[in-house]
């Protein structure tokens, strides 16, 4: 009985104990505070049910079954620091459209209230083939007051046609989201534009040479192209590493001999890469290097790349030689160019001198860097391999493209810095 007894007591001290196991499951939707700020619930494939993905405004993230969540909810609202956060109640018009013999699908998110001169955006996605309506970004663009128009690419979520990643192609799919989503706001919205995150940051300049737009935002995106890319992935990793100059220099030598077959659909560029082989043979870090493509490149046998070489690289419609300074060089709206300071996955050593260049010469650009910062605006932890561990997207990020939209951008926004003098 003594045994039994005290089995019980532990059991109910851990039950009350547990901020998981005390909590009531929470509705997915977006709750803000008097002062603005504001967190955004959803459902998401990574977050086992009841759980939900969480987003805060200074960039806090994560799912509320976490231990350390630091929310509550409640019936119809939230509490955070104790304090409570009501509802936000979007008005979600869903929506299809034509472009190029497709049809698409998305959803216009309107905050509450008139406001003949509200920024509408249309969010340009990346290279990821999930539906990105019903996430986060989204909602917490919408939360700050601005008009969001969320679509599925072509081949994903809603939308018919082949996934691709043809920019010219996608960027004519997002110049006709921009006109779908007019259209749906007529009379409650003022100026218009993109924004595009990560591979989006190639689409949604080109697509503003396509349409109207007021404004361009891209976040942790390129401007170089794919093949630049590769190159400047593999040089962050030999820097990473500490393995000097001849090694950057080698790595550099397999890109442009990747380069070679991948622009001649694989039927040409295998003398050069045998000779860039034949360098890397005697160099123990060789085998870890992975660029975009490259490092796989080099692995493969030739027979092999001139038999599945082109199915497995090249399948995607990707334009490898893009020119983006050509195309922002044809703008001449107003954008803002977000870097994350130690981007692993779209370095951004050529992108920052390509945009300073353009600002010095005139075009109405801001840019901004946040330190610390990996590919998303996350950041990270360092683990003893190397290999990083996200945490959070960093403080000032999601606020900075949310003024910046609105027009009014004043900062400081978390760690950022301004590299642009307008």
């Amino acid at each position: 009985m003594k045994h039994l007894a005290s089995t019980l007591l532990l059991a109910l001290a851990t039950l009350f104990a547990s901020p998981v196991a005390a909590q009531a499951p929470c509705d997915p939707g977006t709750y803000a505070a008097p002062d603005g700020d504001f967190v955004v619930l959803v459902t998401s494939p990574a977050v086992a049910a009841p759980g939900l993905r969480y987003l805060f405004r200074d960039g806090r993230r994560g799912a509320t079954t976490d231990a350390a969540t630091p929310l509550a909810c409640g019936a119809g609202e939230v509490s955070v620091g104790g304090k409570t956060w009501k509802p936000v109640v979007f008005r979600e018009t869903p929506a299809s459209f034509d472009s190029v013999g497709t049809n698409m699908t998305g959803v216009l998110i309107e905050p509450p209230g008139a406001d003949a001169k509200r920024p509408l955006v249309v969010m340009v996605h990346g290279s990821e083939r999930n539906s990105p309506v019903g996430g986060v970004y989204g909602y917490a663009m919408a939360a700050q007051g601005i008009s969001v128009f969320i679509y599925d690419k072509r081949g994903t979520g809603g939308s018919e046609g082949e996934y691709t990643q043809n920019f010219e192609l996608l960027a004519a799919d997002a110049a006709k989201a921009l006109d779908t989503a007019r259209g749906l706001a007529a009379g409650r919205y003022g100026r218009a534009g993109f924004f595009g995150g990560s591979q989006g940051g190639w689409v949604a300049p080109l697509a503003a040479t396509r349409t109207k737009a007021d404004f361009v935002t891209v976040g942790f995106g390129l401007v170089a192209s794919p093949i630049e890319e590769d190159r400047e992935q593999m040089v962050s990793e030999v820097r990473a590493a500490g393995l000097g100059k001849d090694a950057e220099a080698l790595v550099t030598r397999l890109s442009q001999a990747t380069a070679g077959l991948l622009l001649s659909g694989f039927r040409d560029g295998y003398t050069a890469l045998d000779a860039v082989r034949r360098e890397m043979a005697d160099k123990p870090w060789a085998a870890k290097i992975e660029g975009e493509y490259s490092g796989a490149i080099a692995r493969m046998p030739n027979d092999e790349l001139r038999r599945v070489g082109r199915a497995r690289f090249d399948n995607l419609e990707l334009i490898w030689d893009y020119d983006a300074v050509a195309a922002l060089g044809k703008l001449d709206t107003p954008l803002l160019w977000v870097l994350a300071g130690e981007d692993r996955e779209a370095p951004i050593e050529t992108t920052r001198g390509a945009l300073l260049g353009l600002a010095k010469e005139g075009k109405p650009f801001d840019v901004y860097l946040f330190p610390g910062t990996d590919h998303g605006m996350f950041e990270f932890t360092t683990n003893a391999d190397g290999s990083r561990s996200v945490t959070r997207i960093t403080d000032g990020y999601l606020k900075l493209l949310g003024d910046w939209i609105k027009g009014r951008a004043s900062g400081p926004y978390g760690r950022s810095e301004k590299l642009t003098p307008r």
